[in-house]
């Protein structure tokens, strides 16, 4: 009898738990800048790590979405973006865990930060954009980036985002989206037809979710941030919760939301 090859787990000695989530490299990301060590600020680290790996996620679905929605498979666009919210979800409650952090405490390593800031993560700016929040400015006025980034930026400002890909879902359902007042009659259409157009009314409704969460995530950001340094500069240079205010009123889909008023 013929041995078995074992390739897998322990026997096989060739991938372990450890080595295929590369922990060594993933536990060896953390390093403090303060000195002496501030305790609180491992934890900032690993908060924000975490928010950029979930990021990576968001950035994966969504534009899976996109593309299946381009494609015809609306099912399968409407799992990937209930698992966008269930995600978006858990961004907003994290904020929870990085507010066991009193301000006396942020204070021991923040001034360790300058000029790094959140308002410099690609990752949340190429969801936005994916979104369909498009800002070209952000690219221009932010001079930090590196070579690699600005083409990723790039690339997302020039690919379609979510609401391209709904658009397309509109036309195949043989519905007007040529024009905002087409796209706004189809979506009364489609709200008052539900039985006919399910299928699109669902995607609509996971896009507005979408916007809703993001929205719920950076109000919930903003406060934070107001309660752990007040009205005080952020660290690269923003103004800080001012600038963050500033995002609130923003909306992904204005057509979705206008279209509560017309019903």
């Amino acid at each position: 009898m013929s041995e078995t090859f074992v390739s897998f787990g322990e026997q096989g000695a060739q991938l372990t738990y450890g080595s295929y989530l590369r922990l060594p490299q993933l536990l060896d990301s953390q390093h403090l800048e303060s000195d002496p060590p501030a305790h609180d600020e491992l934890l900032f680290i690993t908060i924000h790590q975490v928010y950029e790996l979930w990021f990576k996620q968001l950035l994966h679905e969504v534009q899976a979405a996109r593309d299946a929605m381009t494609e015809g498979r609306l099912w399968w666009a409407q799992h990937l973006l209930a698992r966008v919210h269930v995600i978006e979800r858990v961004l907003v409650q994290q904020v929870d865990v990085l507010e066991t952090m009193t301000p006396q405490d942020f204070l021991e390593f923040r001034q360790r930060l300058a000029p790094a800031s959140g308002f410099q993560s690609v990752q949340f700016r190429e969801l936005e954009f994916l979104s369909g929040a498009k800002d070209p400015s952000y690219v221009e006025r932010f001079r930090g980036l590196t070579a690699e980034e600005q083409d990723r930026l790039g690339a997302r400002l020039d690919e379609p985002t979510l609401w391209d890909a709904f658009v397309d879902v509109l036309r195949s359902a043989g519905l007007d989206a040529d024009s905002d007042e087409g796209i706004s009659a189809s979506l009364r259409t489609v709200a008052h037809d539900r039985s006919q157009y399910a299928a699109v009314w669902a995607l609509g409704e996971a896009l507005l979710q979408h916007d809703e969460l993001a929205a719920s995530w950076r109000a919930r950001h903003v406060v934070m941030v107001e309660r752990m340094i007040g009205a005080k500069s952020g660290t690269g240079g923003s103004s800080g919760a001012g600038y963050l205010r500033s995002r609130l009123p923003m909306q992904y889909y204005p057509l979705l939301w206008e279209l509560r008023s017309e019903l």
